[in-house]
């Protein structure tokens, strides 16, 4: 949700060309303003320009009762006015610094990025903090996002994949908040009113959940000023975060239907966290498995040798309140259930045999190459060391992460391997109309 003019757009496709090198080494500072806030800052003086990237835990899944979608909504909203400035006059403000401010709202976290030269920071700083504690939530502006926000859900509706999603997850997590869309239903959105959205706004914005850091052309005095401006007076405490979320999906195979040519799946069953002292194995052990990449397992036997999907992928969901392991293919209706059974092979067959010495080798290789190549730009990095921050990863985990990554042994994936994958519990949720397909009972 970030609004970018004209000329906003022409500025920082100039500084994105002199930003950080991928392979430079960043020295992560840690500052702490008179204040007392905590933010993580990199320097880099070579450029009049820095990135802030605010982040609030709780995000959607703080929605209150009944009131699903406000979170989202609200995030929205938020550059739709604020102070004396209704939306046409932020916008122009915003447009005049050749600044930029983008909100997002997920199911851990909301996400505040800022993006301003150096001899308009004053000014920005400003700006986002009139944004942030000042909103005004106009009804024409909300009537406006509403219904934005009503076309989207409206379009989900007929999206194989939004529906794989959403069945997923009222079977995963039930009446948990992670059990239903954060951007709510068509029922809850068209009942929201303004002083929900306000409500929400409260629920979120407080320091007692607040991470941040910086990268580019401020120093640690300079950005511990700017935080107590910015975010000095700001609420201690929030609304409570909900409690954690069982995961009570069981294997089996469930199919929603729907008139389609092709079928999509979900598939997946219980996680693991990303404290977890197992994580840096069970990652490895998913690079190997359907991590992305042409060599994966599923690419190669269910795309390479079986021609049934033109991708197929597998990925660990270590979220704050429940972490499940899961994947997802889309296949012909008459390939579906071959691939599915294939996926289905190759989970049982790496659970019990584990992987080779050099499918760990080849995947460290790529795994420690690719990781520089992540820090390509000031807001990459300030969104990377914010996110570091609240996975309650290490100051130095940049320089020590390759380390960690090479650290682990065959006999180590080989154990989590076997651990952690659940062929008897793997549930495939199908969209579609697949040919030879049995539903579970």
């Amino acid at each position: 949700m970030m609004r970018l003019t004209a000329l906003t757009t022409a500025v920082f496709a100039w500084v994105s060309l002199l930003v950080l090198p991928a392979q430079a080494e960043i020295k992560i500072n840690e500052v702490t303003s008179p204040g007392g806030i905590t933010a993580w800052l990199v320097e880099d003086h070579s450029i009049p320009f820095t990135a802030l990237e605010l982040r609030f835990r709780g995000g959607t899944s703080l929605d209150a009762p009944g009131k699903r979608g406000a979170t989202y909504m609200m995030a929205g909203l938020l550059e739709e006015g604020s102070g004396e400035m209704r939306a046409q006059a932020y916008a122009r403000a915003v447009e005049n610094l050749a600044a930029s401010f983008g909100y997002d709202a997920d199911r851990d976290s909301l996400s505040v990025s800022a993006r301003f030269l150096s001899e308009n920071r004053d000014a920005a700083v400003g700006l986002l903090r009139q944004t942030l504690q000042e909103p005004r939530f106009d009804q024409d502006a909300l009537d406006r996002v509403r219904a934005q926000v009503l076309a989207g859900l409206r379009s989900d509706l007929k999206d194989p994949n939004k529906i794989a999603s959403r069945a997923f997850a009222e079977m995963a997590y039930g009446d948990h908040p992670y059990g239903s869309s954060g951007k709510g239903t068509i029922d809850s959105v068209s009942a929201l009113t303004r002083q929900d959205i306000f409500a929400a706004h409260e629920a979120v914005f407080a320091r007692d959940r607040l991470y941040v850091s910086a990268v580019g052309d401020i120093t640690p005095d300079e950005l511990g000023a700017l935080l107590d401006r910015l975010l000095g007076d700001m609420a201690p405490t929030g609304a409570p975060l909900p409690g954690p979320a069982e995961v009570t999906i069981s294997g089996g195979i469930s199919i929603v239907d729907y008139d389609t040519p092709q079928s999509v799946a979900l598939f997946g069953h219980m996680g693991i966290t990303r404290d977890d002292p197992r994580f840096f194995a069970a990652y490895i052990m998913n690079q190997i498995l359907g991590g992305g990449s042409f060599d994966s397992r599923l690419m190669t036997e269910v795309r390479e040798k079986r021609g049934l999907t033109y991708g197929v992928y597998s990925y660990l969901v270590p979220q704050d309140l429940a972490s499940v392991y899961m994947g997802q293919l889309g296949s012909a209706n008459g390939k579906m259930a071959e691939a599915v059974e294939v996926i289905q092979g190759e989970w049982q067959r790496l659970a019990s045999d584990g992987v080779t010495e050099k499918e760990l080798t080849d995947a460290k290789t790529y795994l420690t190459g690719a990781y520089p190549l992540r820090f390509d730009g000031n807001g990459r990095i300030a969104s990377i060391l914010v996110g570091m921050q609240m996975d309650d990863l290490p100051i130095d985990y940049v320089q020590t992460r390759n380390d960690k990554v090479n650290a682990v042994t065959l006999e180590e994936i080989n154990q989590v391997a076997s651990e952690i994958l659940l062929p008897e519990a793997l549930h495939f949720v199908v969209v579609g109309r697949p040919e030879g397909l049995i539903a579970s009972p």
